[in-house]
């Protein structure tokens, strides 16, 4: 069964002192490409959370997020102490030597200059982040099964259209009886404007033929886009990411039925090739989005 590289997955961890919802979105890429929003206190965790989304999720253009709704903030404010006493000291120097009054307000002066006051970042505690990593686990696994949802809907499009195109070649013999007709009455016709028709070796004209049907004959082609179609088919089946191999195949595909058309040679099946690619490009654009 085969997944699309578009989904959407979400989980809500519920912590006593906070709520954090993780979301994740992606679209089709030909690689994986990550990009993240994470908040400064779980930045250590970073290359874990990629390693896991690239394991798990394979391809995709993946947007992955942290929303955290917090009693209290993850940055922890202190007065630097030693700082301030060394500005009061510079400070109640200096206005003595200026005869200052000494009821100065120093603080005032003081708590807007550098380094007063330090900002720290609280550490990560490992049990939270152990309900956090379940969490995300939790929305990968929601943002695979949506996935499945609309591999499945790829697969049943692109599986009519494969059924389509192996209908389509079905209808190939029908006209390759009356192909060689027309080609004979064609030759024919040729020579005798150029009044040559009297001078035909009978023989000699049923080799010529023969060897110039045989530079179209179409056998092969139609026994490899057969072939083609059911790996197709067979391919889709598998549990690992087809997404490439399956565009590979359809590149298979499409060589047969232009080498079809280019030795058709008859207009009936010119229409018929005509058909198939139209259905082919619909496939191509379909696989585009499988993972």
């Amino acid at each position: 069964m085969i997944q699309s590289m578009t989904g959407y997955g979400k989980a809500v961890c519920e912590l006593p002192n906070k709520k954090i919802s993780i979301e994740i979105k992606s679209l089709n890429s030909k690689q994986l490409d990550l990009n993240t929003r994470i908040p400064n206190l779980y930045r250590e965790k970073e290359i874990e959370i990629r390693s896991l989304l690239g394991k798990k999720l394979s391809r995709g253009k993946i947007d992955l997020s942290f929303y955290v709704e917090a009693a209290t903030s993850d940055k922890i404010t202190k007065v630097n102490q030693q700082v301030i006493k060394n500005y009061h000291e510079q400070l109640k120097t200096v206005a003595q030597e200026l005869g200052l009054d000494n009821n100065t307000d120093y603080l005032k002066v003081i708590m807007p200059l550098p380094d007063t006051v330090k900002v720290e970042l609280a550490e990560l505690d490992e049990e939270e982040w152990k309900a956090i990593a379940q969490t995300l686990n939790a929305a990968i696994t929601d943002i695979i099964s949506f996935r499945k949802r609309e591999g499945l809907a790829l697969e049943n499009d692109i599986r009519e259209r494969i059924a389509l195109i192996a209908q389509l070649l079905t209808e190939v013999p029908q006209y390759e009886t009356q192909r060689i007709d027309k080609i004979k009455t064609r030759i024919r016709e040729n020579l005798e404007e150029l009044g040559q028709n009297n001078k035909i070796d009978e023989n000699r004209f049923e080799q010529e033929v023969i060897f110039y049907l045989e530079k179209l004959d179409i056998t092969e082609e139609k026994v490899r886009l057969s072939n083609h179609l059911e790996y197709f088919l067979e391919t889709m089946q598998s549990r690992d990411a087809v997404g490439k191999k399956l565009g590979f195949i359809t590149q298979e595909i499409g060589r047969e039925i232009n080498t079809l058309g280019s030795k058709a040679n008859d207009a009936d099946l010119q229409k018929i090739v005509i058909r198939m690619k139209d259905e082919l490009e619909k496939i191509k654009e379909q696989n585009l989005n499988v993972l």
